[in-house]
Order: structure tokens, then sequence, then C-alpha cells
């Protein structure tokens, strides 16, 4: 059985797809290929895919859809690719379950680092969830709800608590407003991106070495936050 990690890529265009085999193959990934989202849904159930790169625009069904129906028996990250770089179809993408967003055309390191980021999280989404997550300076331990800095406590409130810890458990994926109010503070407040915006530049000013240059409360924009590690 391979141990190469197995990538499913699916999109409607040949030279894409022989593109992105080749180059994947070449960096030692096990690639499936699809041109259609129903045959796609089809070998990822036959063989699962460690992670997932997804156009939108396929010739049978939406890529959103593929996505919703993925998300009901996987978490394997999902990278959108896609030609449409609203920013709605990123949301709606997004809130579907996708962990990250490429517009083409693309940059093939760019996109290598995102599939090795995804990897990262499939890894640590497998049942094994750190409880204590290192990012440079900062070590955040999720069980006993202490964060430090340069190995000094640092006084986080409640909810400042909560919202750090949903984002590093999901370390490396894009997570839209929306996703992240409805997780930390309940679908009541679905709306409120003022608030959450408040409580990031609060956590910024504790966590970053420069708030305004952050490092791993990372910025969407008009989509939601990254958490880097």
């Amino acid at each position: 059985m391979s141990t190469q990690p197995h990538i499913l890529v699916v999109d409607d265009e040949p030279q894409i797809l022989r593109a992105l085999r080749t180059i994947l193959t070449e960096k030692n990934f096990q690639v499936t290929t699809a041109s259609r989202g129903e045959e796609a849904l089809t070998l990822a159930a036959a063989n699962p895919p460690d992670v997932v790169i997804l156009d939108l625009g396929l010739p049978d069904i939406d890529g959103h859809e593929v996505c919703a129906q993925l998300r009901t028996w996987t978490q394997a990250p999902i990278i959108v690719l896609s030609v449409r770089d609203g920013e709605r179809d990123k949301v709606i993408a997004l809130d579907k379950g996708a962990d990250d967003y490429l517009t083409k055309p693309f940059g093939i390191e760019e996109l290598l680092a995102r599939v090795r980021v995804a990897l990262r999280h499939s890894v640590q989404s497998q049942g094994t969830k750190d409880v204590v997550i290192t990012a440079g300076n900062i070590v955040i331990d999720l069980a006993r709800h202490v964060v430090t800095r340069d190995g000094e406590e640092v006084k986080l409130t409640a909810t400042e608590f909560k919202l750090l810890a949903y984002l590093s458990s999901n370390a490396g994926r894009v997570l839209t407003h929306r996703t992240i109010l409805t997780n930390v503070w309940g679908p009541a407040e679905a709306e409120q991106v003022e608030y959450l915006r408040v409580y990031m530049r609060q956590l910024r000013k504790k966590l970053e070495d420069d708030p305004r240059q952050p490092q791993y409360l990372i910025t969407e924009p008009a989509v939601g936050y990254r958490f880097l590690i």
C-alpha cells in the first residue's frame, strides 16, 4: 500500500489536469484526476484522498456542491482552485467546508505551499489533535487554557482564549467570519463581523511582535482569518 500522500485533482481543463498530475507526481504525491463532479465523488469514495484540489466550474455539478457532499463524510482538506475571484464565491466555498482558496492563474510554488499546509492540517485532524500548539514564540496549551509568549504567560479573557483556541485548532485553514462567529459566539452572532475584528485586534496586541504586520493571526481580506504555524 502506498505511503505517498494521495491528492485528488478535480478540474475540467485537460491541460491543468495534465500539468498538476506531472508536477505533483514529481513531488512524490499519489495523484488521481477527475474532470467532472460526479466522477470526483465516486473516485474519492473508492480511494479517499488526503487533499482535494477542486475547481468550482465543473460541467455537471457545481464545485460548491462537490465540496458540500465531500464534507458529509470526509475531513480531508479541500483547496479550491478557480477563476472565480469574487468574494462571494470564496465565502460560499469556505462556508461549504473548503480549507483554502487559490485563484487562477496561480503560481505552482504557492499551490505546493498550500498543499503542504493542508497536509499538516490533515495529519492533525486524524484523531490526534495536539493539546499543545506551538507557533514561533507562542505556546497554546488547550487543555490547561494557558498561553505563553517567550515563556511568559499571556493573560487572555475567556472569549479571547476561545477564539484563539478555535483558530489555532484549525491552523492553516481559511475560516470565514461567519464560521468563526458561529463556532465561538454561536449562530445568533454570525453577522457580528465588527465584534470579531475587535477581538482579533486585542489578540494581536497581546501575541504579535508587530500587531500591524501579524505573523500568526492573518487576515484574509473580506473573507475571514487564518492562523499560521
